[in-house]
C-alpha cells in the first residue's frame, strides 16, 4: 500500500502560524502525509508545528525553493553562502518537527534560467555547496534531502532523473536522493518507468504525484498504472504527495502558470485526486 499524502500548497501560497490548521484537516481528509511547504524559513513557526503534529500524528516532510538571494549556483559566493545558511535553517526546522525529508528545487534558484545549458561551473556549485549541506545534516540526523528534477521553464539546472541521480552520486554523502514529480517527468523524461528505474530504490527519495495539467490526478494523460507498477516494482516505500496551485495565488501562479481553475477549490482537487489514485492502485492487486 502507497502513502498518499497532500501538500499545503493546495491552501496556501506562503505556510505561517494560521495555516496550522491544515495539520489536522489533512489527516481528517484521508491523507496519510502532510508535506508543508517552506518558503521562508526565518519566520516559520518551527515549535507551534511541532507541538500540532505531536497532537494529530500525521507523518510530515517538507519542500522549499531557493530564490535569487539563495542561489547555489550563483557566481556569487555570498549569495551560494546564503543559500548554504538557509538549507541549514530547514534542516534544524526539519529536525524539531520530525521530518525525515526535505524536497523541493532546493539546489538552484526556482525560476533562474540563464538562457544557455547548464555550465560546469554551476555543477561544481552547486555540488559543492549541497555536499556541505548534507554533511550538515549528516552530523545530525538520518533525514534525506531530495533534490527535484523540474521542467526546462523553470530551471535549466536538474530536469530529468538520470541527472538528479548524477548529482546525488557527486554530492557522495549517502542523504541525498531524487525527488520525482509527475507533472514534470510527463515534459522532460522519455518514459516513467525508464525513470523510476534510473533512480531505482536507492536513490528515488520522495514523489509528487500531480496531473500533467496539475489538475486533478487520474483525470489527464499521467500513465499511473505504470508508473505506480514501476514503484512497487523497485520496493519504493516512501510518500506520494498531491501538489497543486489556487489561481488566486500570486508569486506561485506566475512561476508555475497556473492561470485557472481545475477544481472549484484546491481541497476539492486533493479529495478526488486521493479518491482516483487509491482507485488505480487498487487494480493493481
Amino acid at each position: 500500500m502507497f502513502k498518499f499524502g497532500v501538500d499545503t500548497f493546495i491552501w496556501s501560497e506562503d505556510f505561517s502560524r494560521k495555516d496550522i490548521y491544515l495539520i489536522e484537516k489533512a489527516k481528517t481528509l484521508g491523507f496519510e502525509v502532510l508535506d508543508i511547504s517552506i518558503a521562508h524559513p526565518e519566520k516559520f513557526p518551527t515549535d507551534k508545528v511541532a507541538d500540532k503534529l505531536r497532537q494529530v500524528g500525521i507523518e510530515v516532510v517538507t519542500t522549499t525553493t531557493l530564490n535569487k538571494n539563495t542561489n547555489l549556483i550563483s557566481p556569487d559566493k555570498k549569495i551560494r553562502k546564503n543559500g548554504i545558511d538557509s538549507l541549514k535553517k530547514l534542516i534544524d526546522i526539519n529536525i524539531a518537527i520530525g521530518s525525515k525529508i526535505l524536497g523541493g528545487v532546493n539546489y538552484a534558484a526556482w525560476g533562474y534560467l540563464t538562457g544557455k545549458p547548464r555550465t560546469k561551473d554551476e555543477w561544481a556549485f552547486s555540488v559543492d555547496a549541497m555536499r556541505q549541506v548534507c554533511l550538515y545534516t549528516k552530523g545530525k540526523s538520518d533525514m534525506i534531502i531530495a533534490v527535484e528534477p523540474v521542467n526546462r521553464f523553470e530551471t535549466h539546472f536538474l530536469n530529468i532523473a538520470q541527472d538528479a541521480v548524477t548529482y546525488c552520486k557527486d554530492i557522495a554523502t549517502g542523504n541525498i536522493k531524487v525527488h520525482l514529480d509527475t507533472f514534470h517527468m510527463i515534459r522532460e523524461e522519455l518514459g516513467f518507468k525508464d525513470a523510476v528505474y534510473t533512480c531505482g530504490k536507492e536513490y528515488l527519495g520522495y514523489i509528487h504525484v500531480c496531473e500533467n495539467n496539475r489538475g486533478i490526478p487520474g483525470t489527464g494523460l499521467v500513465p499511473w498504472k505504470e508508473f505506480f507498477i514501476s514503484l512497487k516494482e523497485i520496493g519504493y516505500a516512501g510518500p506520494l504527495v498531491i501538489e497543486s496551485f489556487d489561481p488566486s495565488f500570486e508569486e506561485l501562479n506566475r512561476l508555475c502558470a497556473i492561470w485557472r481553475k481545475f477544481a472549484e477549490s484546491g481541497e476539492e482537487l486533493a479529495i478526488k485526486g486521493l479518491k482516483n489514485l487509491k482507485e488505480i492502485e487498487k487494480k493493481l492487486k
